[in-house]
């Protein structure tokens, strides 16, 4: 038996961060070697941190990654024990992201990535460019200071595999595990028997499973122990990296790492017999004859055991279950993480929400408690990271003991209730009680005035008074009114959230949350600069439909009731006036039901699907529920809609990425903003499809 023990590994990297990274990646190596590992591998530009963008055109961040590389390589980290560190290397004058291995205080190798991701969230060929030689190997001149720090001139540079003394080893990053032509599989061919994925993949609800199916297939057909890493938390951006490192064996996972977590430093390790890979290829004959004829992969010699003699004390890890969390597990972990990161790593004090008692704002607040509730179970379990953290933003002195969840919110989050004379009893009372729940120090104030005075000033400069619909007024009127409360609620928000810590004697200034979901966002339903404007989102791209379910999930595993009765409630803005024979629903006023709003997005992003198209589909999978022409009216009402509002997704919040139909402008879904909202052409060919399939 050939039993070697492997660490893969997940760090919570922040971009630029360069101290606190190789602090982290220090750290990772300390317990892969107290694990007993003798090979560790690390996430994707661990060193830089994968989000840096821009900043990867600045020779400052590799000259940067060097500098932390060879302050790695001067402490006794790396002494007997293989390490596989991510960072940007500059080779023949083309930037490359790069796998650099590293032993005993001398890089073996550097492995630049021959796939980059360039679709969805990820731009990697503005940054770098693919390696376009395979299997081939050049030599590297290591820049002078490096050099002369670590007593090494030249390493190898490319495409090939590492032999140790007792075993094989390859590497592929990310994206190529998703690629067609995978390296893997030529590495297996090539009689690899660990392969190696330092990755940088965020979270997405329901993509786990995706990725794990892809790191099982890795072995499954031709053998091997596949290893992945993953970077986790938020490192600057929109995105939340989800972790969950594993390490799989002939297609059966045995060992895994959390997906959500506080931590900022996991290290998941496991015994693996590579012997059971020679035999599980051995008898596979139509693979020994394919690898029989595979071209063969240039290779490094590194003087070193992966496998200790005393084997006998070592037992393989056997396949374990794969652990997957519900949709609404994963909109209460990995949003509250991601707020977590982001409020610590900000310098401010906590968090504003304006809480309307409805389905939006009340998902926005639970999150903020289940991230009270991760925050403080992690501090008092002994993670002195996550201690000092919460002792810092709750601006408790020395050490002093660490509040429960119910009291870090009310340290740390302030919700306000901005009702008008349009708003409802219900609401009110809701918001309220959900505030007691979660622990939130809340304030229940009327905007009536500060309406009226707005009011008072146009008629001064313009002799007219607007009115209502309900009251006799046009729709241009009654827009404007309600526009009017929604802008005024987010002036508000704002100063509510710079004064309320001076308010109570405390230091800092607190960040504003919007709650505005991603249906709202695809079809424009929201006021542009009202409370979906704010410093940040975590439910942005999340839709409604999720929303709900997570609601009548928290109330019970999050122990906050009253998300119940706010998920029974109808949505509404509460912007108009209530009368006996009007109240104010978002259903009615849209034209479209939530359900066919997601409908509608994800054929529109995951299909790619112009109007003519959509309509196309829609006529067969609706056919049941609705005539052509009313299927034709639904469509056009939605691209009318979403075109002439799509200037507003230009001044979106930030919001977490957690659904791959979101219309999210920065980078996401990149479009047009100024439209010909008739859509002349393809309205008209809708109609004739229409007709002719009467």
């Amino acid at each position: 038996m050939r039993i070697t023990c492997l660490a893969s590994c997940v760090l919570n990297q922040w971009a630029l961060d360069f101290e606190g990274n190789v602090k982290r990646v220090k750290a990772s190596i300390q317990q892969a070697k107290q694990k007993g590992a003798r090979y560790r591998l690390g996430p994707e530009l661990e060193l830089p941190g994968y989000g840096c963008e821009d900043h990867f055109l600045e020779l400052d961040t590799t000259e940067h990654s060097w500098e932390s590389l060879v302050e790695l390589l001067n402490g006794d980290e790396t002494d007997d024990i293989v390490c596989d560190v991510g960072m940007p290397v500059i080779h023949g004058g083309v930037r490359y992201n790069c796998r650099v291995f590293v032993l005993n205080r001398k890089i073996l190798f550097i492995r630049p990535k021959l796939c980059l991701a360039n679709d969805g969230n990820y731009r990697e060929s503005r940054w770098f460019t693919a390696w376009q030689h395979p299997k081939k190997v050049e030599h590297h001149q290591l820049p002078l200071t490096v050099a002369a720090a670590i007593g090494q001139s030249r390493v190898p540079f490319g495409d090939a595999i590492l032999t140790f003394i007792d075993a094989s080893m390859g590497s592929e990053t990310c994206e190529e595990l998703f690629t067609p032509a995978a390296p893997h599989i030529q590495m297996a061919l090539n009689g690899v028997e660990v392969i190696s994925n330092g990755s940088g993949s965020h979270h997405q609800l329901r993509k786990l499973n995706t990725r794990t199916d892809l790191i099982r297939a890795a072995t499954a057909k031709c053998g091997g122990i596949y290893m992945y890493a993953n970077q986790r938390g938020c490192d600057g951006g929109r995105l939340y990296y989800d972790g969950c490192a594993c390490i799989a064996v002939n297609g059966e996972i045995v060992a895994q790492g959390e997906q959500f977590a506080i931590q900022e430093v996991e290290v998941v390790t496991a015994n693996v017999d590579l012997d059971a890979v020679v035999g599980f290829r051995g008898a596979f004959q139509s693979m020994a004859v394919q690898a029989s004829a595979s071209d063969k992969y240039p290779t490094i010699h590194v003087p070193f055991t992966l496998c200790p003699t005393d084997y006998v004390s070592q037992v393989p890890h056997p396949p374990c279950e794969i652990r997957y969390h519900l949709p609404q597990e994963e909109i209460a972990l990995g949003p509250a993480c991601w707020l977590w990161d982001y409020l610590r790593r900000s310098g401010a004090s906590g968090y504003l929400l304006p809480l309307s008692g409805g389905a939006d704002s009340s998902s926005t607040a639970a999150i903020v408690g289940s991230m009270c509730q991760l925050a403080t179970a992690a501090a008092i379990s002994g993670d002195d990271v996550a201690a000092a953290d919460v002792r810092r933003i709750a601006q408790i002195e020395g050490n002093g003991s660490l509040p429960s969840a119910k009291e870090l919110a009310r340290l740390l989050f302030q919700t306000v209730y901005l009702g008008s004379e349009n708003s409802s009893a219900a609401t009110r009372s809701r918001s309220s009680a959900l505030a007691a729940e979660i622990g939130a120090s809340h304030l229940d104030v009327r905007i009536d005035a500060v309406v009226a005075a707005v009011i008072a000033f146009f008629t001064s400069v313009t002799q007219n008074t607007p009115k209502f619909k309900v009251d006799g007024g046009s729709d241009v009127e009654n827009l404007a009114l309600q526009n009017i409360q929604a802008r005024i609620r987010m002036v508000l928000s704002f100063v509510l959230a710079q004064l309320m810590p001076w308010v109570r004697g405390r230091g800092g200034f607190l960040l504003v949350l919007g709650s505005a979901n991603v249906d709202e966002g695809l079809r424009g339903y929201m006021t542009k600069y009202d409370c979906s404007s704010a410093d940040i989102n975590p439910i942005g791209g999340i839709s409604k439909g999720d929303l709900r379910s997570f609601l009548r999930w928290g109330a019970d595993k999050l122990g906050y009731p009253t998300l119940a009765l706010v998920e029974e409630a109808p949505p509404t803005a509460e912007l108009e006036p209530i009368r006996n024979d009007y109240v104010q629903t978002d259903e009615d006023d849209m034209g479209m039901t939530y359900e066919e709003l997601g409908v509608f997005g994800r054929l529109r992003k995951i299909s790619r699907l112009g109007p003519v198209e959509m309509f196309k589909r829609l006529l067969h999978e609706w056919k049941h529920r609705a005539s052509p022409e009313e299927i034709a009216a639904k469509v056009k009402s939605f691209f009318y809609y979403y075109s002439c509002n799509r200037h507003k997704m230009t001044t979106l919040t930030p919001s977490y990425h957690a659904e791959n139909y979101s219309p999210e402008d920065n980078r996401f879904d990149l479009r047009p903003f100024l439209y010909n909202v008739r859509w002349p052409f393809q309205f008209r060919k809708i109609d004739q499809l229409a007709g002719a399939a009467d």
